[in-house]
């Protein structure tokens, strides 16, 4: 049993290590070569983990040869633009000034209708409306829609609102954060006084709380709380 847990554990630290060479990405946006690495990775640490019969080493090597293969794929990417097209292809444009282009769509084996889907996700469910729809090298759909259907921001009305920063939590779950609240520049009692306005005795019945720059709060109570 004791040679079971050890085994597991190195390949999971193993597979660790894998998923952090691929970066800070969700699975339906990993690069085709990244997507293959996982898979491979996955099914090579499967076998020795299931079968004590199997030296641990017939996993551990190929897992180190394909890591550091990744690697190297990922230095080449980034010096040369050639390389890096052929490894993760290029960007295609499937919509263009409010009409599909059909090329495309067939190059990507993407069909209408899915099309279609992705943009009524994206907020873009009508065509007219869109100047530029790009099929990212990851699978992605990226909207570019007409000025005029775009919403104006503050600059355009020719207004210049105060920047509220990052939101950063003092309350979470009834536990107090003191080292933000303290790092924001509050104290017990300006706390106290937030809470009394919200008819809130103490931090422990709140289940979130946050304040940005401005001094802006939010508060969640916990369920249950009056």
């Amino acid at each position: 049993m004791f040679v079971v847990l050890i085994r597991t554990l190195v390949l999971y630290t193993l597979l660790i290590v894998g998923i952090r060479l691929l970066g800070k990405r969700q699975l339906g946006e990993l690069e085709p070569s990244e997507l293959t690495l996982a898979l491979i990775i996955a099914d090579l640490a499967s076998v020795p983990m299931q079968d004590n019969g199997i030296p641990l080493l017939t996993g551990v090597i190929p897992i180190a040869v394909l890591l550091a293969t990744a690697s190297l794929l990922s230095l080449l990417s980034s010096k040369f633009i050639r390389f890096r097209t052929f490894l993760c292809g290029r960007p295609s444009v499937v919509v263009r000034q409010g009409q599909v282009v059909e090329g495309a769509l067939r190059a990507n084996r993407l069909t209408l209708d899915e099309l279609m889907e992705e943009l009524r996700i994206l907020g873009h469910p009508y065509l007219e409306e869109i100047h530029t729809a790009v099929l990212e090298t990851n699978g992605q759909l990226s909207v570019l829609p007409y000025a005029a259907q775009q919403p104006a921001t503050a600059t355009q009305v020719g207004q210049t609102p105060d920047e509220p920063g990052l939101p950063l939590v003092i309350i979470s779950d009834g536990r107090l954060l003191s080292q933000d609240l303290r790092g924001r520049g509050y104290s017990d009692a300006w706390l106290a006084g937030e809470l009394h306005a919200r008819g809130l005795t103490s931090h422990r019945q709140v289940f979130l709380m946050t304040v940005d720059d401005l001094g802006h709060t939010y508060c969640i109570p916990k369920e249950g709380v009056q």
